[in-house]
């Protein structure tokens, strides 16, 4: 699997991604039985609402990705347990444009501990 990753911006500043690179490397959540994953790109979606996921996601397959993962903090909210609006049509944007060769997965890791 070459992997590319697409994240939300507006968790940046409470994330950096270690779940996300943890579960790839114990081979956990979304990635559990896959045996070759090479990470081809970290990237986020580009803001709200979600214009530049294409963009984005055309760049991850130019670098040689197959299967991109949007990250848990777009479809479960996690750290901050607020998903984001936009993460059906992103992922149709996406699949649209990237076609059926690109594998699309809807998240990465298990959610984390619940925010208070």
């Amino acid at each position: 699997m070459k992997l590319g990753i697409i994240r939300c911006t507006q968790t940046e500043d409470y994330c950096p991604g270690s779940g996300d690179l943890q579960t790839i490397r114990e081979r956990k959540g979304a990635f559990a039985g896959v045996e070759d994953i090479e990470l081809v790109g970290f990237i986020n979606c580009g803001g709200c609402p979600g214009k530049k996921v294409v963009l984005r996601a055309n760049s991850l397959v130019s670098q040689g990705a197959d299967t991109i993962a949007f990250a848990s903090c777009i479809q479960k909210g996690t750290p901050i347990g607020y998903p984001c609006p936009f993460a059906k049509r992103m992922k149709d944007l996406v699949q649209n444009a990237v076609g059926d060769k690109v594998q699309i997965l809807d998240y990465t890791h298990d959610a984390g501990p619940k925010q208070e």
